[in-house]
């Protein structure tokens, strides 16, 4: 069973960055597909970008946020620029088991508890 514990959220102006972290239990997610996604209310929850060795991003995001990763420390990182109102929600670390890039919440096997991101006007 793997733990995944997200941190960095909080509130920031429009224009403003944050970065999100999000750190697992175990070696073993080295080997994972990381994902970051977002849920605000009522709504769906939306993928953001994923990683295996090279990222991938939702075009709603693309050219402002970073996913990254550190292998030694078992970290995932989201980076977050330019930020906008309409980026206010509930961001989500998730692990796939099966190395290789999804974008559907089912595919992943383990999910963070969620940091609450708000972005003023």
């Amino acid at each position: 069973q793997v733990q995944l514990v997200e941190s960095g959220g909080g509130l920031v102006q429009a224009g403003g960055s944050l970065r999100l972290a999000c750190a697992a239990s175990s070696g073993t997610v080295r080997s994972y597909t990381m994902a970051w996604f977002r849920q605000a209310p009522g709504k769906e929850r939306e993928f953001l970008a994923a990683i295996t060795r090279t990222p991938y991003y939702a075009d709603s995001v693309k050219g402002r946020f970073i996913i990254s990763r550190d292998y030694a420390e078992k970290t995932v990182y989201l980076q977050m620029n330019n930020l906008k109102p309409e980026d206010t929600a509930v961001y989500y670390c998730a692990a796939r088991e099966t190395y290789g890039l999804a974008v559907r919440p089912r595919d992943y096997d383990y999910w963070g508890q969620g940091t609450q991101v708000t972005v003023s006007s």
